[in-house]
C-alpha cells in the first residue's frame, strides 16, 4: 500500500483544492484561511485543523511540515477584472510568502494555483520572477493553463494556470516523469448540472421583475448558461456555463440565468458548486447564498485538481505520467 502523504492548503477557500487531493489519495495535515464565511463551510466538511486568519500572521515554525504546499494565492492583483498591479499590490506579495513557507517546510511538492491572465501579467515579468524564483530554490517548475470544459469533464469554461514544483535533490528525473494530465472529452451538458425539478421561488424572475421582458425576448434555449449583464442578457453559445465569478451573488453584474419548464432564474449555490465539480453531499452551512455564490466564484475545480494531483502522486510513488505514446 502506497505512503498517505501530507497536504498543506494555504488560502484554502472552502476546500477545493483539499478536496481534489483527498480524492487522489492525499491526507491534509492543516489548511489555512482568512475569510470567516469560508471557514465555516470549510469546518462544515473537513475535520483536519483549520488555521483561520491571515497567512501573514501564521507562526510557519509551529506548523506540522508537509509533503505538498498547496494554494491558490490571491488572484485579484493579477486578475483581468482588477487593477492588474501584480506585486505592486499588497495581495501579490502573497507568491513571496508562499516561498516562506516552502523555505522553512522544503517540501517535495509544490502546487500553486491562479487566474490565467498571470501569465502575460507585466508583458510576462511576473510570470518570469515567479519562475525564477522556484527554480533558484532548486524546485522544478511546470506550468500549464487548463480549462475546467477540457480537464474536468464539467461544462464550465474556466481556465487557470497551475505551477506544480517537485524538489530536485528527491526528484532529479521528474522532468522526464511529470506530465500535466490530457485534454478529455467533454460527455456532460449543461442539463446534466441543472435541477429538473422546480426549485425555491426565490431563484425566478416572475413577470413583476423589470428584466423579465428581455429575459423572455433573449433566452430562448434550456441548454443554455445566459449572463444578465445589467443592460442585456448574453447567451454563451459554446454550450458552457460562464466562468463563475465571486460577485455573481450581489446584483446585476454577470449574474448566470438558465430557462426551465418552471420559468427564467438564476442559478442555486448547489449548481454553482456542481460547476465546480464539488459533490451533492458537499455540506453548506447556515450562511447567505449570496456568501455561497461567492465562495463558489472563488474556489476551484475539483476534478481538475483531482487529476493533477494524481500525477503528482504517480511520481511521489516513483512511477511516471508519461502517455502510452509517449513511452513509444
Amino acid at each position: 500500500m502506497s505512503k498517505k502523504y501530507s497536504v498543506g492548503s494555504l488560502y484554502a477557500g472552502v476546500g477545493g483544492i483539499c478536496l481534489g487531493f483527498i480524492n487522489s489519495g492525499f491526507k491534509i495535515g492543516w489548511a489555512n484561511e482568512y475569510d470567516k464565511n469560508a471557514c465555516i463551510t470549510y469546518r462544515e466538511n473537513f475535520n483536519h485543523p483549520l488555521f483561520e486568519g491571515d497567512v501573514m500572521k501564521l507562526d510557519i515554525k509551529n506548523l506540522k511540515k508537509v509533503d505538498v504546499l498547496a494554494g491558490g494565492f490571491p488572484c485579484q492583483p493579477f486578475s483581468v477584472a482588477g487593477y492588474r498591479k501584480g506585486f505592486d499590490d499588497n495581495r501579490g506579495n502573497h507568491f513571496f510568502r508562499m516561498l516562506e513557507f516552502t523555505d522553512e517546510m522544503r517540501p517535495k511538492v509544490l502546487f500553486f494555483e491562479n487566474v490565467k491572465n498571470l501569465v502575460g501579467h507585466d508583458k510576462g515579468n511576473t510570470f518570469k520572477v515567479i519562475k525564477k524564483e522556484i527554480l533558484s530554490r532548486n524546485y522544478s517548475f511546470h506550468s500549464k493553463v487548463l480549462n475546467t470544459k477540457d480537464y474536468g469533464n464539467i461544462p464550465h469554461n474556466r481556465e487557470r494556470i497551475f505551477i506544480i514544483a517537485f524538489d530536485y535533490d528527491l526528484y532529479p528525473d521528474v522532468d522526464s516523469r511529470f506530465r500535466f494530465p490530457e485534454k478529455e472529452e467533454l460527455n456532460r451538458s449543461i442539463l446534466d448540472i441543472v435541477e429538473e425539478k422546480k426549485v425555491d421561488d426565490k431563484f425566478y424572475y416572475g413577470e413583476e421583475k423589470y428584466m423579465y421582458p428581455m429575459l423572455k425576448q433573449s433566452m430562448k434555449k434550456d441548454d443554455t448558461v445566459y449572463q444578465f449583464r445589467r443592460q442585456y442578457v448574453r447567451e454563451n453559445k459554446s454550450n458552457v456555463c460562464p466562468t463563475l465569478t465571486a460577485n455573481m451573488g450581489t446584483g446585476g453584474h454577470n449574474v448566470p440565468l438558465v430557462k426551465t419548464k418552471f420559468g427564467f432564474r438564476k442559478l442555486t449555490p448547489r449548481e454553482c458548486f456542481r460547476f465546480q465539480g464539488f459533490p451533492d453531499n458537499y455540506k453548506f452551512p447556515k450562511i447567505t447564498n449570496s456568501q455561497l455564490y461567492k465562495q463558489s466564484g472563488n474556489s476551484v475545480s475539483v476534478p481538475v485538481i483531482q487529476r493533477i494531483s494524481k500525477n503528482i502522486l504517480n511520481v511521489l510513488n516513483g512511477g511516471s505520467c508519461k502517455s502510452e505514446f509517449e513511452l513509444f
